[in-house]
C-alpha cells in the first residue's frame, strides 16, 4: 500500500484521474496504490468463485462487481474491497452507479470481504468503522498471515477470519479458525467452507 500524492483531493477528482486498473483506493482525500500479494490474490479469487456459485444456488440478486468503489457520505474517500457482494435490486437507488461504479447506501451491499495484507490497520481500523456507519451488514476480515494486532485477533496471533454483523446499529465479532465452518454468516449460512481451505485457496 502506498500513498502516491501528497494534494487532497476530492472524490470525483480521483474517479476522474482512476486508471483502468483500479488498484487505487482514497483515504481522507489521498491516493492510496493497493499492492497485494500472489498469495491475497488467490484467497481472494477462491473466495469470488465460491461465493459466487453460492449466490446462484440461493438464486440471490447479487453480483460481484469487480472494479466498484464504496464511497463515504460526509468524506473524500472511496474504498475498493476485495470482495463486495451488491444487492442488484438496489441499484435503483444508487445515484453514482451507472456513471462512477460506485456504491453509497450500505443496503445494496450485504457483504464485503477485506483479505489482509501490510495494511492490516486500515481493514480492522478505518473500513471497520465505515463499514458498520454506512449500514453494511456483514463485513469479514481475512487475516491468513495472521498480522492483525493481538486486541482483534488474541494473543497468541494465529491466521483468523473475523466476521462482523450488523446488530442494533454496531458490529459484533466472531472469531474462526482452523477447522472452523463458515457457517456462522447472515448472508451466507449455508456455506459448507473451513477457514483452512479458504486460507489454502482450495476444497
Amino acid at each position: 500500500m502506498v500513498q502516491l500524492l501528497q494534494k487532497l483531493i476530492t472524490f470525483d477528482e480521483f474517479t476522474e484521474w482512476l486508471p483502468e486498473s483500479r488498484r487505487y483506493e482514497l483515504h481522507e482525500g489521498k491516493i492510496i496504490e493497493m499492492q497485494p500479494t500472489g498469495k491475497h490474490e488467490d484467497i481472494t479469487g477462491f473466495l469470488i468463485q465460491e461465493l459466487t456459485l453460492e449466490y446462484i444456488r440461493m438464486k440471490l440478486p447479487y453480483r460481484i462487481p469487480q472494479k466498484a468503489l464504496i464511497k463515504l457520505k460526509d468524506k473524500e474517500t472511496g474504498y475498493n474491497p476485495d470482495v463486495l457482494i451488491m444487492n442488484r435490486q438496489n441499484l435503483i437507488n444508487e445515484p453514482l452507479w451507472n456513471d462512477k461504479s460506485t456504491l453509497i447506501h450500505g443496503e445494496s451491499i450485504p457483504l464485503v470481504v477485506e483479505v489482509v495484507s501490510t495494511n492490516w490497520r486500515d481493514d480492522y481500523g478505518y473500513k471497520l468503522i465505515d463499514y458498520e456507519a454506512m449500514g453494511i451488514r456483514e463485513y469479514w476480515i481475512v487475516d491468513y498471515l495472521g498480522i492483525g494486532g493481538v486486541r482483534f485477533i488474541g494473543y497468541p496471533k494465529q491466521p483468523t477470519i473475523s466476521i462482523y454483523q450488523l446488530l442494533n446499529g454496531e458490529y459484533q465479532v466472531q472469531h474462526l479458525r482452523g477447522k472452523d465452518l463458515i457457517d456462522k454468516s447472515l448472508i451466507f449460512p449455508e456455506l459448507n467452507l473451513t477457514v483452512e481451505q479458504i486460507f489454502q485457496g482450495q476444497r
